[in-house]
Order: C-alpha cells, then sequence, then structure tokens
C-alpha cells in the first residue's frame, strides 16, 4: 500500500470510526433512524443500535493501525492488546448488527444483505483468533484482512449513499442494493489482495 492510500485509509478509518459519537452528542432523528417507526424507536431495537454502531466505530478505529508492519514489529504488546479490543468490539457489533438487520430499512433484500454483512464479519473475525491460537501467522492476517473488509462496510456503505444520491436514486432503492454493495465489494477486494501476497511469497521462495 502506497503512502498515499495509507493515509486516506486512515482517515477514512477514524473519521466514520469516530461519527457514532455524533448519535451521543446531536439529535440525528433526522437521518436513518427517520426511516424507523417511532414504537421501534421506542423498543429495544434502539439498545441494539447504539450496541452496534459505537463498539463497530471502535472495531474501525483499532483495526486499521494493525495493519502496520512497523507496529507489529516493534509494539507486539500493543498489536496484540489492540487485537483484542477489535475482536471484543465485533463481537458487540456483530450481534447487535444481526439483531437489527431484522428490522433493516429496504425490506427482506436488504435484512439479508445485512445479516450477512453480520455473520460474515463474527466467522471471519473468528477465523482470525483461531488461526492465531493455532500459531497461523499468515492464516491469522488472511483472515484479518477478510474481516477488516467487512468492517470497512461502514466507510464505503457512507460513500455509496451520497453517490447514489446524486445521481438520482431514490434512497429507498438505493439503500436496497447498498445493502449489498456495501461489503461485497470489499470481500472481492480482499481476496484479491491476499492472492497477491501468496503470489509475491511463492515468487519470493521460488
Amino acid at each position: 500500500m502506497s503512502k498515499l492510500s495509507w493515509i486516506f485509509f486512515g482517515l477514512f478509518a477514524i473519521s466514520i470510526g469516530l461519527y457514532p459519537g455524533i448519535y451521543l452528542i446531536l439529535d440525528m432523528q433526522g437521518g436513518l433512524l427517520n426511516t424507523k417507526s417511532a414504537d421501534l424507536l421506542e423498543s429495544f431495537w434502539m439498545y441494539g443500535f447504539y450496541l452496534h454502531i459505537i463498539p463497530g466505530g471502535m472495531a474501525l478505529l483499532v483495526g486499521w493501525p494493525q495493519f502496520s508492519s512497523r507496529l507489529r514489529l516493534k509494539k507486539m504488546a500493543l498489536h496484540r492488546v489492540l487485537g483484542k479490543v477489535y475482536l471484543l468490539s465485533v463481537t458487540v457489533s456483530g450481534l447487535a448488527g444481526l439483531y437489527i438487520s431484522l428490522d433493516a430499512t429496504g425490506g427482506i433484500i436488504a435484512k439479508i444483505g445485512f445479516a450477512c454483512l453480520a455473520l460474515g464479519w463474527l466467522f471471519t473475525s473468528f477465523m482470525a483468533w483461531k488461526r492465531v491460537r493455532q500459531g497461523d501467522i499468515q492464516g491469522h492476517q488472511h483472515w484479518m484482512i477478510r474481516s477488516y473488509a467487512l468492517c470497512f462496510a461502514a466507510v464505503t456503505l457512507r460513500l455509496w449513499l451520497p453517490a447514489f444520491m446524486i445521481v438520482g436514486i431514490p434512497f429507498l432503492t438505493g439503500y436496497v442494493i447498498i445493502a449489498w454493495l456495501c461489503w461485497v465489494p470489499n470481500l472481492i477486494f480482499a481476496e484479491l489482495v491476499i492472492r497477491k501476497q501468496q503470489r509475491s511469497k511463492e515468487l519470493a521462495s521460488a
């Protein structure tokens, strides 16, 4: 990753990672929450919403520095602490995300899209933890790439939404598409990165 790409990667992770804090400071009822019924907003769903966005923001914040080889080599203890915080955040946010996906705006297609995202995020993170426990560092790194690609859906969702609005796609129509578009390309990109790393390693050992 180039230095410029790394800077943009970090800026997006930090800005969207901190974004949930706005919900604690300002009245955000005019945003996505405006598409929810009053009964839903007064139910347990709201607890699930906050349990999803706040730990999810934390996962974004602590996850991106983990890809720094300098951090892993020079500050392994910090790397491990941040990894534990990331996994805890994913567990809480992923389970809460699965719960609130049952009432996702946009109907059944959007619900399935966000539910698959939550399940995929939980699974890839579990596999990353399992691989490192087994001493498979490369496998751990590969699964972490997949996990963070799904975590980064919080960023890509917020990039796609205004893009769809600019070209005139109605919010509900766009949101159904973005329920899948925010994470499927991310996962494909992650697989391409992993394959590139594998090919580079094979060439280096040839």
